[in-house]
């Protein structure tokens, strides 16, 4: 039987082909294994999301960006490596990795919080206030320190308390360090980016809740999914991005923001709408996660197309 001359040249370079792919993914996994169940990369949207504020708010670049990059890996680093039992229901996955890097993470966590806060100094009383804020909110947010009402131990258990927790503690930190950074004046502009980061935090956080329903309705969390269902969530989450939406172009309208801004937050608005339609309609919610985390980078164009 005659050899194809074709095809034996597509076996010689599949298998060479095929042999590489397997050892970049090996050498790549533990790095995409650090930075998506330690959180790195939420540190890195963290640093972006206030360089975005910078730009938006025409503040000089400042530590803040370092800083805020810092504090994100070190409170998330540390509700990891606290939730570790719990997440095992509902991020197996992180859980494992967790376990297995638990005293590593957990003296990262330490060492960046210590280098968030001596940095912050720099940037006077406020900037230092800002950097311990992140750490006060996560004490009242994720320990069991209310033993006198009943069967809540934690504000993470408490319905919309323990989302406006966590999004009102990064919006002020996204927004305010920059400017206290700077020293410069609170503007109604600044108003307006940071009801916008609130608003597209407070999304951002319950969008996994979809994902982690059966297990946060297990260990007794109440979310947005857990109280009203995924298409009660999806109605709530149109309303908050709605509201944004309306906020962003009341400011365009008054001036309060140029058009490239409002631009820019209309279109993580219109990503966020997007994956809220998204919730419950498609299994990948590991996905849609990752994409409401990243709604606000497509406004890096705001820092980076000025620098080309």
């Amino acid at each position: 039987m005659a050899t194809n001359p074709q095809n034996k040249t597509n076996d010689s370079t599949t298998v060479p082909t095929s042999q590489l792919r397997n050892r970049l993914y090996r050498l790549g996994k533990p790095v995409r294994d650090f930075l998506l169940f330690s959180s790195a990369y939420l540190a890195l949207i963290a640093m972006a999301e206030v360089l975005i504020v910078t730009k938006l708010l025409s503040l000089p670049l400042s530590p803040a960006v370092l800083v805020a990059g810092l504090l994100t890996f070190a409170v998330y680093g540390n509700d990891r490596v606290a939730d570790v039992e719990t997440d095992e229901k509902t991020a197996p996955g992180r859980a494992a990795f967790v376990k297995r890097y638990n005293r590593m993470l957990y003296a990262l966590s330490a060492l960046a919080y210590g280098l968030a806060v001596a940095l912050a100094v720099l940037g006077g009383p406020a900037a230092f206030a800002l950097a311990l804020l992140p750490g006060v909110v996560w004490i009242v947010y994720a320990q069991d320190w209310l033993p006198s009402f009943g069967q809540v131990k934690r504000l993470k258990q408490v319905f919309i308390l323990n989302s406006v927790l966590v999004a009102g503690a990064w919006a002020l930190v996204i927004v305010f360090l920059p400017i206290a950074f700077a020293g410069a004046a609170i503007t109604p502009a600044a108003g307006v980016v940071f009801v916008f980061f609130f608003l597209a935090a407070f999304i951002s956080v319950e969008v996994p809740n979809v994902r982690d329903l059966a297990g946060d309705r297990e260990i007794g969390v109440k979310t947005l999914p857990v109280v009203l269902g995924i298409r009660g969530t999806r109605y709530f989450l149109y309303s908050v991005a709605g509201l944004g939406v309306a906020i962003v172009a009341t400011a365009y309208v008054t001036d309060i923001l140029g058009w490239a801004a409002a631009a820019g937050l209309m279109l993580s608005l219109v990503i966020l709408l997007g994956i809220t339609v998204c919730l419950g309609r498609t299994d990948n919610n590991s996905a849609l996660t990752i994409t409401a985390e990243c709604s606000r980078l497509p406004m890096l164009a705001l820092v980076i197309v000025p620098l080309l």
